[in-house]
Parts: structure tokens; sequence; C-alpha cells
């Protein structure tokens, strides 16, 4: 199965489906040995409050054109065969799904720098802001916990 980048790298307001997203990198060679997938969800707590919801916008086009770019480099970086990356938008609930990735390789190793490297690069680079909504107000995250 020959896929394009575009189509590993998604922003989507509906939920995604993991192991899906798991066949999708997977089938992109024989040679993947290990395949690390992770998955950030909504807490209902955070930095010291409840959370009753979070919002999440990003500057289409832009987000991602910069998803795109942090595959392309997680790739030739780590040596990895494939990776996908796949962010939700809109209004999420605790325990809602927030973000994919997964990053496959020959070997272990790289899957699991790749993948550490790619979710860390994300809250840094790419415009996704986060809303966060508590029973006393809401405020707009700045910085990634």
């Amino acid at each position: 199965m020959t896929q394009t980048p575009a189509d590993n790298v998604r922003l989507q307001r509906e939920p995604f489906d993991a192991s899906a997203e798991l066949a999708r990198v997977k089938s992109a060679s024989l040679s993947v040995g290990g395949v690390v997938l992770f998955v950030g969800v909504v807490r209902d707590f955070s930095q010291g409050r409840g959370v009753t919801r979070l919002l999440f916008e990003h500057f289409p086009g832009m987000a991602e054109a910069k998803l795109a770019e942090l595959r392309a480099a997680a790739i030739e970086r780590f040596g990895l065969i494939d990776m996908v990356v796949v962010h939700r938008f809109g209004e999420l609930a605790p325990g809602d799904d927030i973000v994919l990735i997964a990053a496959a390789a020959e070997h272990r190793a790289a899957a699991f720098e790749g993948c550490s490297w790619c979710i860390d690069e994300l809250k840094k680079i790419v415009p996704i802001w986060k809303k966060e909504h508590a029973p006393d107000g809401a405020v707009w995250l700045e910085a990634h916990p």
C-alpha cells in the first residue's frame, strides 16, 4: 500500500481509530519491527484544578504544514520507516483522545525516540491552541505541561 504524507498527517474534529492508524503505519513496509503508539487524552484535572472540557483551535493550513515537517524530520532524524500524526480540534471532554502519534521503525529504540521527540516538538511549534474550561472559568494555556 503506497501512502502519501498527507494521509499520515491530519487535523480532524472527529475521533480517530487507533487500530486503523496502527494498521496504516504497519502497512508501510515488511521491515517494520516495532511501532510505538502514543495517544494523548483529556484529563479531568490539570494544574491544581478540575477540567470540564478543552477547546483546541488551530491555524488551518499552517498547522498541517508544521505537522508534515515534523513527520519528515522525525523519519529522517531517527531512521523511521513511517509515522502517522493525527490531532483533533474542537471541544473535547475528559477521557476523549486528543492526539495520536505512531512511529514505525526496524527496531524499537528508533520508534520510541522518534515518537517522544515528535510529541515534544509538536507542543512547541505547531500552531494549535488549547483553552481549558473549569468550574471556576476558562483560560487559554500558553505553555504545555
